[in-house]
């Protein structure tokens, strides 16, 4: 990465006490950066990212029924973003407890924090979107208490900046990778980065904002743990507020899990070297990339639907209980008889005729091999959204 450093884009080093010693830690320059983004390094780029993600907000209209397609893709970034934090929750344990299905096992830390994700997102779009709320820093402290209520890190302050120092990699701050600005310093940064936000840069694409946005929120790390997460989270939060897309369904957690060495590395360069539009090309292309993905997803499940509604309009008369349980499926494939039975007006019988109908007809499974408390799956639809979910091994990086 040759890259001539821009004084003016170069934040500062600053000596900061901690336990007794004096360590350095990193101050970034408020955004926009300046000299100004070189746009033109990336147009054509640019140009693909927003063409991408105007093909997938269209998306939903050839499903069968699209809020079903985001409840259960909504989970999925929720997964692959704890992930990249250390989780090793899977697709399964998820849908599992929220199925309220354990199989016998207690609810792991993992799994509630990636319940939390889930509640955190949909608290901070229905604030967004139904309520009309700014991305600010009350909203932002609002999502970070929900991300760590009662789960690791809940001893850390949730919902308030952090008020001691912190770092990144390493067992000392004199060794890590990254040391972010000093407490006293963290509100006037997260002032200035709303302030950002909230500026009417027309002269600025809304992805490049996203982009800046992102980057100087994991720069300045105002808490003490859940900072990965919650700035993820603010991608989608503002590509919703700002009317790019209708629904959230671009998340950018597989590309950065995947190339997660690529990403924490550039999120260093900007810091060392000023050169943003290296990281903005990287982010464009991750846009462009997990665009395509959403949607030839959302093509295999719409696929996958016509096939098994062939399937289940040749039983005949009992075809109309079947499909109720088979709609049900598609926003929970991991279901057992009484859970069906508690969001469905159909009787308990009726219900276990309609699961034997789907497991002989080759759509569903049956997974725990008992007479009692069976746990029924839709394994096919499982495997499309469950792809690239696959917990990460920390030790290898």
């Amino acid at each position: 990465m040759d890259f001539k450093p821009e004084p003016s884009r170069l934040g500062e080093m600053v000596e900061t006490p901690f336990q007794g010693q004096t360590i350095n830690a990193f101050v970034p320059p408020p955004l926009p950066p300046v000299p100004t983004v070189r746009v033109d390094r990336f147009h054509g780029l640019l140009e693909k990212a927003n063409q991408n993600l105007g093909r997938l907000d269209g998306i939903t209209s050839i499903l069968p029924d699209p809020h079903f397609f985001i409840y259960m893709y909504t989970r999925k970034e929720a997964l692959l973003s704890s992930q990249i934090e250390g989780t090793q929750s899977s697709f399964f344990d998820l849908l599992l407890y929220e199925s309220k299905e354990d199989l016998g096992r207690p609810s792991s830390q993992d799994v509630l924090e990636v319940s939390n994700y889930v509640r955190a997102m949909n608290h901070g779009l229905e604030r967004i979107r139904e309520k009309g709320a700014p991305i600010s820093l009350e909203l932002i402290c609002d999502i970070h208490r929900i991300l760590l209520s009662g789960v690791r890190g809940g001893e850390k302050s949730p919902g308030e900046l952090r008020d001691r120092q912190n770092w990144v990699g390493g067992p000392h701050p004199a060794t890590a990778v990254f040391v972010p600005p000093p407490q006293e310093r963290v509100r006037d940064l997260m002032s200035d980065l709303e302030n950002f936000i909230h500026a009417d840069s027309l002269d600025m694409p809304t992805l490049v904002k996203a982009g800046l946005i992102h980057l100087q929120f994991e720069t300045i790390h105002p808490f003490l743990d859940g900072n990965g997460r919650l700035g993820r989270l603010l991608i989608t939060f503002l590509l919703c507020a700002k009317g790019i897309l209708a629904e959230p369904l671009l998340y950018l957690s597989l590309y950065f899990k995947t190339h997660r060495y690529l990403y924490y590395s550039l999120l260093q360069h900007v810091r060392e070297t000023g050169d943003w539009e290296s990281w903005l090309e990287f982010f464009l292309e991750a846009v462009v990339h997990t665009s395509v993905q959403a949607s030839e997803t959302a093509h295999k499940i719409l696929d996958l639907s016509k096939r098994d509604h062939g399937r289940i309009e040749q039983l005949g008369r009992p075809a109309s209980s079947v499909f109720q349980v088979y709609r049900f499926l598609q926003r929970m494939p991991v279901i057992s008889v009484p859970d069906a039975h508690r969001s469905l007006e159909l009787s308990r019988p009726t219900i276990r005729k309609a699961l034997k109908h789907l497991q002989e007809l080759g759509i569903l499974n049956e997974v725990t091999g008992k007479g009692r408390g069976q746990i029924f799956v839709y394994e096919d639809y499982l495997d499309i959204l469950s792809e690239g979910t696959e917990p990460i091994d920390h030790h290898s990086i």
